[in-house]
């Protein structure tokens, strides 16, 4: 395969406009996937936890968040991408779910705009939705927990 190393270069170039951590690229069978490393620093037993770039914002005392809690759950929803999270198919439409509705597997639960493309988040699985953890626009990583389905 020929790398075409100017093309790598704008797309780590537009990582960075961005804000971004990842972006893939396809072109017939070729692909080209850039992505930003992160660093976790742990030690002492502290686990995941991160501090604002402001410390004048108040942070939460306790490890065991809404999202650490649902992120171990059967019926997380993940992010299956980089991208932001939409409710409703468009402004002033109902969103597809609210809390406690109840949903079949298939069912739309949210929508992911990538790269100017709208993905569907489809439900996996049958249940009640008893947490939403994404506000409408919001933005989000891969692996994110949007929801949880129980």
């Amino acid at each position: 395969m020929k790398i075409d190393s100017d093309a790598i270069r704008e797309l780590a170039d537009l990582l960075n406009e961005t804000g971004l951590t990842e972006l893939e690229v396809a072109d017939g069978d070729k692909v080209i996937r850039v992505s930003k490393a992160s660093t976790v620093i742990a030690g002492g037993g502290v686990q995941g936890v991160s501090m604002p770039s402001d410390p004048a914002v108040p942070q939460q005392a306790s490890l065991n968040t809404p999202d650490n809690i649902a992120s171990s759950h059967p019926g997380a929803v993940k992010s299956p991408m980089v991208g932001t999270a939409y409710l409703q198919s468009e402004p002033g439409a109902p969103p597809f779910i609210k809390k406690g509705d109840s949903v079949k597997a298939g069912d739309t639960l949210l929508i992911i705009e990538a790269m100017k493309v709208m993905n569907p988040i489809k439900a996996q699985t049958s249940g009640t939705v008893t947490q939403i953890l994404v506000e409408n626009g919001e933005p989000v990583e891969f692996g994110d927990v949007l929801l949880v389905i129980e």
